[in-house]
């Protein structure tokens, strides 16, 4: 059996007793000594004596171990690669000013954004969550593949009843097959607007990067905004039944920068000349895409949602809410500071947050009061921009990280996603606006889907979610004059290890829109995109199967469509939603069922004890 033994360094180990730490044990000192010191997997054998010794002994026995581990990591140089490694998130209120203006939000550990999760592929996290406010939490490791372990999964009442206020739950994952950067962020109602923060996944221990290694790097993360509460402008939405207010600002690692009528403080990223600096840059936005350019510099794209690409530069990044992408940028310009800026993009009718956040790049050496470097941001509506970054977008496909796009396909499904109208007499309109996809608004379910599926709980949800629109129409052209959805909560359920391909098709109901589309648990290829409706005869023949772009969202074309295509080879409960969200709230959302297998491997892990209950 492997173990984790955390080794302190001689002057912490008096009065200390050193624990041999198992990969199911949740121990409270792990941060602090995976931190300051090394941690190694070692055999159990090796280290069966350990467990017992007495404090007078502390020391001299740490440098036994010491030795040991030193010995197994020479014997057993396989062994010595997965940690466990523990956080502690406590949901938290913070004061906190922008924009000139002070209110409470909800943080994770006080911080704004959260803080980061860093571990290395095969890893173990076990991160305890605990909720001191008054509302009900969720966490989701977005991007994270949770192979077998949906409990830790996070979207509420989907795999997980949320936790309640002054509760706390355990989320316990491993990282599989996985290296890059993702994110966590809240899984419930609209506080992902300031609980969110960045997840680093190193690469395995002694495998380098597929490109040359940066000498820094540098996590980047948007959001939004609101000078309003975020769950009072919601709520007021709801109640209306129209779209909510925007945003006031977006925020560069929580700073919007200068500010009409406020000289609000911006993020500043330090450079030295002649080095090269990975850019970790994650959209935690909630409604908004954004377009990210550095005055006189060039960025290099070598990974998106956790997948390596291959590389390739631009001036301009292109990136959704839910997406991650890596960028190495060069310092080679002259001694200075140059501007940073993120702006939305939306080529379409629908209002967003039209403002700019900016920061700086400052060089070192660089004197007080020097002047900014300026950058031409894009035209909000610039798809031009949008289009050739996307199609810039390929796998590395090389022999250490192959493409595997399945070739044949079990279930070919075809979902058409857009907003709608049904009526309310309560709103004031006496309508409100819908989200659906297959003209399905989904409606939440009261237990959690995954609860209802592994107790064979029945009335719950049925699994007649429709493969294809009930009714085939001009999905880009005039829509029909009937705008109302169904309501339902109805999922689509595949074997286990099947295959599925999924186009994603817009539709013009009330307004065409780019939908970033998220599904939980997988990653998926896009082999394909276009503009107008789908053609099921001669569009597949331009379907990328060789290198496409692998990724766990995706932003479907305005009055266009994406393919997608996945494997199915974990069992469980998995969302599907559009990212935005406002789409979310307003039922643009599903979720797919997936069997489980043959064998122990191929079936959902037993819930944690700890597990919330609805």
């Amino acid at each position: 059996m492997a173990v984790c033994l955390c080794i302190l360094s001689p002057n912490r180990v008096k009065g200390f007793e050193p624990k041999i730490l198992y990969k199911s044990e949740v121990v409270s000192h792990i941060p602090e000594c995976a931190i300051k010191s090394k941690t190694y997997t070692v055999p159990h054998k090796i280290l069966k004596s350990t467990t017992t010794h007495t404090h007078r002994e502390g020391e001299r026995m740490a440098y036994r171990i010491q030795a040991m581990v030193l010995v197994a990591t020479f014997l057993f140089p396989a062994l010595a690669e997965s940690l466990v490694r523990h956080y502690k998130f406590s949901v938290v209120l913070k004061n906190t000013t922008r924009l000139c203006a002070t209110k409470p939000i909800v943080t994770v550990n006080g911080k704004f954004p959260g803080p980061t999760l860093l571990a290395r592929e095969d890893d173990t996290v076990i991160v305890r969550v605990v909720n001191h406010v008054q509302y009900n939490v969720t966490i989701h490791w977005h991007g994270v593949r949770q192979f077998r372990t949906g409990w830790a999964d996070g979207p509420a009442y989907i795999t997980q009843c949320p936790i309640l206020p002054g509760q706390s739950y355990i989320y316990n994952f491993t990282i599989t097959d996985q290296r890059g950067t993702l994110l966590w962020h809240a899984h419930i109602t609209w506080l992902r607007a300031t609980v969110h923060g960045a997840i680093v996944i190193l690469p395995k221990r002694g495998v380098p990067y597929p490109f040359p290694k940066p000498d820094k790097e540098e996590i980047i993360v948007f959001g939004e905004w609101w000078k309003a509460d975020v769950e009072a402008v919601l709520n007021q939405a709801m109640q209306s039944g129209l779209a909510p207010n925007i945003s006031d600002a977006h925020t560069i690692n929580g700073h919007p920068g200068p500010f009409p009528n406020c000289s609000s403080q911006g993020y500043t990223l330090h450079v030295e000349t002649g080095k090269t600096y990975m850019l970790r840059i994650i959209n935690a936005a909630v409604n908004d895409v954004l377009f990210f350019k550095i005055a006189g510099h060039n960025l290099t794209i070598v990974e998106v949602d956790a997948t390596y690409t291959k590389p390739f530069k631009t001036d301009t990044l292109f990136i959704a809410p839910g997406q991650t992408t890596n960028a190495l940028l060069t310092a080679d310009q002259t001694t200075g500071k140059y501007l940073i800026a993120i702006s939305p993009f939306m080529d379409t009718v629908v209002a967003v947050d039209n403002l700019t956040a900016t920061g700086a790049l400052r060089y070192k050496s660089t004197v007080s009061f020097s002047p900014t470097a300026l950058t031409t941001i894009p035209p909000q509506n610039a798809t031009p921009v949008t289009n050739a970054f996307i199609d810039s977008l390929r796998s590395l496909n090389s022999k250490q990280f192959p493409t595997k796009v399945p070739v044949k396909i079990d279930h070919s499904l075809f979902f058409t996603i857009g907003v709608g109208i049904n009526p309310c007499a309560t709103c004031v309109n006496g309508s409100r606006a819908v989200a659906n996809i297959n003209n399905i608004s989904f409606v939440m379910p009261t237990t959690a889907l995954l609860q209802a599926h592994y107790y064979h709980i029945s009335g719950i949800f049925t699994d007649d979610f429709p493969g294809n629109p009930a009714i085939p129409y001009n999905y880009t052209g005039n829509p029909p004059s009937n705008l109302q959805t169904m309501n339902g909560t109805k999922v689509y359920r595949v074997a286990f290890n099947s295959t599925v391909q999924v186009v994603l098709q817009g539709t013009a109901f009330l307004a065409p829109e780019s939908h970033p589309i998220h599904l939980h648990g997988f990653n998926f290829y896009a082999i394909g995109k276009g503009v107008g409706n789908f053609d099921p005869v001669n569009d597949p023949k331009k379907f990328n199967l060789v290198d496409p772009v692998e990724r766990n969202t995706i932003s479907v074309p305005t009055g266009g469509w994406s393919a997608i295509r996945f494997r199915a080879d974990n069992p469980g409960v998995w969302f599907l939603h559009c990212h935005l969200e406002v789409h979310t709230t307003w039922g643009l959302k599903m979720a797919f069922v997936v069997d489980n297998g043959k064998g122990p491997n191929e079936t959902i892990l037993p819930p944690p004890t700890d597990l919330p209950m609805c």
